[in-house]
């Protein structure tokens, strides 16, 4: 099973989670066997394995399975708090590079399922960016 094709049923439950136990998305690219997010808590709120937890559940109550006793999930999650203003900027461009880093695309902005689109909007970053040949030619010195 692959988390895009279920992106709509993953999106719906992650809204139903965050209206229930608020928190808000500063980043998220949903990839085919995986995804990532940074978010934000409300202050006084350290429980991401909460709404870990109720995000793993309701997905995996709605969605079918290949085989018997497989899932889409990892046991665990991976929890990083974030340091500092650049911190959170290098994190969340990890995140948006992560389907050029797997082949998925050759530009950032080729992959629908990202919040890339979303900081476009905003002017936090401009269409183009990190596209392949911005790639290439950091890594040529040119």
């Amino acid at each position: 099973m692959l988390l895009v094709d279920y992106v709509d049923d993953l999106r719906e439950v992650i809204r139903t989670v965050k209206a229930e136990r608020p928190f808000a998305i500063d980043a998220i690219v949903i990839m085919p066997e995986h995804l990532h997010e940074i978010w934000t808590l409300p202050k006084g709120d350290a429980d991401y394995s909460i709404r870990w937890r109720e995000i793993k559940t309701r997905f995996s109550r709605r969605v079918p399975f290949r085989k018997r006793g497989s899932g889409v999930w990892q046991a665990r999650f991976w929890e990083h708090t974030l340091r500092n203003q650049n911190d959170m900027e290098n994190h969340i461009d990890y995140i948006h590079y992560n389907p050029v880093k797997h082949g998925y695309v050759d530009n950032v902005a080729d992959w629908p399922h990202s919040s890339f689109h979303r900081h476009v909007r905003q002017c936090k970053c401009s269409l183009d960016w990190a596209g392949i040949a911005e790639c290439e030619a950091e890594n040529h010195g040119e």
